[in-house]
């Protein structure tokens, strides 16, 4: 890995982290890997896993929260009423 201290993951955009993963992995790819660096790479194949799955849960949850809402504003609007985005709730004329 290069000399300079590696960006934390959780100021890294979710394609900078996913990038780097697979940088690593092409790298554990290869025949000839020093056991040094293999650690290190590994140590930071699992920080940005971590950083990953937990924005990935996260916005698995954001989803099941908005979906609902969003289900009721369709619904609502099909029946040519006006639908609050923030709550899903149905507005009176």
């Amino acid at each position: 890995m290069a000399s300079k201290t590696p960006k934390d993951p959780s100021t890294m955009t979710f394609a900078e982290a996913s990038s780097e993963l697979d940088e690593i992995v092409e790298h554990f790819e290869e025949a000839d890997i020093d056991v040094d660096d293999l650690i290190a790479r590994l140590e930071r194949a699992t920080q940005l896993v971590a950083e990953l799955d937990s924005r990935l849960r996260a916005t698995k949850l954001k989803v099941e929260e908005i979906a609902p809402r969003l289900e009721q504003a369709t619904q609502s609007l099909a029946g040519g009423g006006a639908v609050d985005l923030e709550t899903g709730e149905v507005l009176d004329d």
